[in-house]
């Protein structure tokens, strides 16, 4: 580790220590930036400070070998948010960075974004917009966004860097109709995204690119008698090849709906949500690749729980994920489910370090058990068993591959588990868990399979106020 990354482990470390064993930890009512600063009500002012150590032994990735990593991961959090009805202005300032990785560790764009304005944008909220009682908002700038199920966009939350967009979104809601959001964004690419600057920590500032756009709406209806609610989606994605930014052409559309009925303690619950996307890709980066080929890719999330009405409030449910993979066909289609902009790590596991699972080529039916023993304690454990649904392409976000298929479609299996308890109340939470994944034929016999079993584990405190 260079020295002057030493300095600034020791100085985040330093400022963790000394947030977490402040006066939130003292005091029976959390400390707060708001009240400390004794700022206006409408002057909204939080944070957070979040450490995790992550450890890895056995490497899955083809690219980095089959040993072990480890890597401290810091992220905090500044925000500010300035009401004038009906006129607000808010900010975000952003800083997600890691240490104690190497040259050989995974560390990418997902994980580092130091020092950033992650969020800056003025909104105007409306009353009565088309129907009485009903509540509106136009945002601009720049912002996050989580849309529906969260599964293709949505703001990481155990992910260090999450995705930000620049643009104008609409939101509109009213009970007795439903609600509606439509946005016109450009992602934001985040930097510094070569591999030194990744691993130095370097602080360069996000860019938009006018060659990557993204846009479309979400529509959810009030609930039924059942308390479901319906949600119909259209995303549209839009790249092409820039001097700065080697592309895959996508302009891919995703079709999609999703029925929920959220877990209620005693009753049945469920989620079945299904897209489909269409359009043109090509199968490369390379500006020798000039071929576009037709999307037609698929995905589908299936869930039936039930929450007894038990001590713990025990919740057993039973999952089913489905991603379509690329057939590598003659009829020049290409078949590989995009994940867009969504956060893998409640459906399929830590990321990070780890983070073999992914919206890509996977068929995975599951079964997961939530508890709460207390109110400040809850836990999770999760099975998966791993399938492709193309023995030819690679698998989910391994990039493991047979190109002949002859190393079949039993992946293995993956168990993760987690344990959260609240040190202080809404202030000061502890978190742990591990995955496991033991590997089947394919990441057994695959050509560039490292043929490792991966077992990880992490412990991290986040700190808010």
């Amino acid at each position: 580790m260079k020295l002057k990354n030493s300095r600034a482990l020791g100085a985040s470390l330093l400022a963790l220590a000394a947030v977490i064993g402040g006066p939130a930890a003292a005091q029976s009512k959390p400390w707060t930036l708001h009240e400390a600063v004794g700022a206006p009500d409408n002057l909204k002012l939080s944070g957070s400070v979040r450490a995790r150590y992550e450890t890895l032994d056995g490497q899955y990735r083809p690219a980095f070998g089959s040993g072990s990593d480890q890597a401290l991961v810091l992220r905090s959090t500044l925000n500010a948010e300035l009401n004038l009805a009906p006129v607000r202005i808010g900010g975000e300032l952003f800083d997600a960075r890691v240490y104690l990785n190497d040259s050989g560790s995974p560390t990418g764009t997902g994980d580092v974004n130091a020092l950033e304005l992650l969020q800056a944008y003025v909104a105007v909220d409306a009353k009565d917009v088309f129907f009485d009682g009903s509540k509106s908002s136009l945002t601009a700038g720049r912002f996050a966004m989580d849309l529906g199920s969260r599964r293709l966009v949505g703001r990481a939350s155990y992910g260090n860097a999450p995705n930000a967009f620049a643009g104008v979104r609409a939101d509109w809601s009213s009970k007795p109709h439903g609600s509606a959001t439509l946005f016109y964004t450009y992602p934001l690419q985040r930097m510094p995204s070569d591999r030194n600057g990744i691993l130095d920590n370097k602080i360069e500032a996000d860019r938009q690119n006018d060659d990557l756009i993204f846009w479309g709406g979400i529509y959810t209806t009030p609930k039924f008698a059942d308390g479901a609610e319906l949600e119909l989606f259209a995303f549209r994605l839009e790249e092409e090849d820039s001097p700065r930014l080697a592309t895959r052409d996508r302009r891919i559309t995703t079709y999609g709906a999703r029925l929920v009925r959220n877990p209620v303690k005693g009753q049945f619950d469920y989620e079945f949500e299904g897209g489909w996307q269409t359009g043109e890709a090509r199968n490369t980066t390379s500006a020798a690749d000039r071929t576009d080929r037709d999307v037609d890719a698929q995905y589908l999330h299936l869930e039936v729980g039930k929450t007894f009405d038990a001590a713990w409030a025990p919740r057993v449910a039973f999952e089913y994920t489905y991603a379509s993979g690329d057939k590598n066909s003659a009829d020049g289609e290409y078949n590989r489910f995009d994940g867009l902009f969504g956060p893998r790590r409640p459906d399929f596991g830590p990321v990070g370090a780890y983070g073999p699972l992914g919206r890509s080529n996977i068929v995975s039916p599951g079964v997961r058990l939530e508890v709460v023993p207390t109110k400040r304690w809850d836990a999770m454990i999760f099975y998966r068993a791993l399938y492709l649904d193309e023995p030819t392409d690679s698998f989910a976000s391994t990039g493991v591959r047979d190109a002949t298929g002859r190393s079949g479609d039993f992946a293995g299996h993956q168990i993760d588990a987690r344990a959260r308890y609240w040190i202080v109340p809404r202030a000061t939470r502890l978190e742990f868990g591990f995955a496991k994944l033991i590997t089947g034929e394919f990441l057994e016999n695959a050509p560039n399979a490292t043929g490792t079993e991966p077992l990880f584990g992490y412990v991290e405190i986040t700190q808010s106020f």
